[in-house]
């Protein structure tokens, strides 16, 4: 592998979910391209190309009857396989979408059964989680949603939602677990409308629930663009939440199905202010890839992929510090900083004072709305520099 200034480095804080490389190519109309990639060896050409770590469904590592005897031989291996190849698990999370048991959901279905054995599911990846040295813990709702709402009440949805959270806080409390969840949103699929569609609303349901400091967002690309929505957006409201706890990486074509494309490989100029926000937002957990190879690679094209991946992180960092070395560029967001300077003291915190000269301040609007901003020029820059030409 060619070293230069774009090659991945444990450094970098790189991870993957193990059920990205671990993809074998099946989708809606066809069946697997891929044979198995043996656990051990999926660990050792992360590691070898620059990786940190890995996340792991429960499911991915012990399958979903396995006796207890069989779980702690597999847990035991793989920690043996974690030490030998220097990689680490960074998060957890639960398979509660797969299994037929959770086809009306998990925390939201109608059957109370169902959501006993949900909290029994999680109570036991937080387990094994823990054990594998994770410090968070996600949650995906995959199947907590409706085709029809003639079948669910949404606010006993939303409530049971919010028990299941609060019991699990507790538990980790009782457990010494020094965890922190993060609540991943998805407007659809598998479900026709997915309950907390979107980061926001998942930063409003954590206000709600009784351990709120333990709680934070889980966005991904992906997810965020099938709503139409500007992913960068997303990750700006979870830093200035304070609630930015992991974040999945990858790409998307529109508001189409999730694809789960390779990092940065269609959103060039969002994935940029993304990059941008991670490096400069104080965001300090892992630059996790929650990605699918093509169906069209063999295993060399998996490990194509996740090189991929990595590098274009990498390339786009090195973008964000020529944009800010960028003279033109610097001069242009120092006219608007320029612009936003508050030399008359109107602005700030309310006081009876200030809105009293607020309200008699003359405003001469034509004035305010002749000058150009130079929007236009700026991200033409933008687009030269991440084209090359700058």
């Amino acid at each position: 592998m060619p070293v230069d200034e774009f090659t991945p480095s444990k450094a970098d804080h790189f991870t993957f979910g193990l059920w990205t490389v671990g993809n074998r190519g099946r989708d809606p109309f066809g069946s697997e391209v891929r044979e198995p990639i043996p656990l051990p060896r999926v660990l050792q050409k992360l590691s070898h190309l620059g990786a940190y770590g890995v996340s792991l469904h429960d499911d991915d590592l012990v399958p979903i009857d396995c006796t207890p005897a069989e779980r702690e031989r597999i847990v035991r291996e793989f920690r043996r396989t974690l030490a030998d190849t220097g990689m680490t698990v960074t998060m957890g999370t639960t398979n509660l979408f797969g299994h037929p048991v959770f086809k009306d959901g998990a925390f939201t279905s109608n059957d109370s059964r169902v959501r006993a054995f949900a909290l029994q599911k999680v109570m036991r990846a937080m387990d094994m989680a823990v054990e594998l040295g994770a410090g968070i813990f996600v949650f995906w709702g995959g199947r907590e949603g409706a085709e029809t709402d003639a079948a669910k009440d949404p606010r006993d949805a939303i409530r049971r939602c919010r028990e299941t959270m609060n019991f699990l806080c507790e538990y980790a409390i009782d457990q010494k677990y020094n965890l922190r969840f993060a609540l991943e949103a998805k407007p659809n699929e598998p479900r026709s409308d997915i309950y907390f569609a979107t980061t926001g609303h998942m930063l409003h349901f954590i206000e709600t629930l009784d351990h709120p400091e333990m709680v934070g967002v889980n966005p991904e690309v992906a997810h965020e663009h099938m709503a139409g929505l500007n992913f960068a957006h997303a990750v700006a409201q979870a830093l200035d939440a304070g609630k930015l706890y992991h974040v999945d990486l990858n790409d998307q074509k529109g508001t189409r199905y999730d694809q789960d494309l390779r990092f940065a490989s269609e959103s060039l100029k969002e994935m940029f202010f993304v990059v941008k926000l991670l490096e400069e937002g104080g965001y300090e957990g892992p630059r996790q890839f929650d990605a699918h190879p093509y169906r069209t690679e063999d295993e060399d094209g998996v490990w194509d992929f996740a090189l991929g991946c990595m590098r274009s992180y990498k390339v786009l960092q090195a973008k964000v510090r020529r944009y800010n070395e960028d003279r033109e560029i610097q001069a242009l967001l120092a006219e608007l900083r320029g612009l936003g300077r508050d030399d008359t003291g109107l602005l700030g915190p309310y006081t009876p004072e200030r809105a009293r000269r607020l309200k008699e301040t003359p405003f001469d609007i034509a004035a305010l709305a002749g000058p150009g901003l130079k929007y236009e020029r700026l991200d033409q820059l933008l687009v030269e520099l991440l084209l090359g030409a700058r």
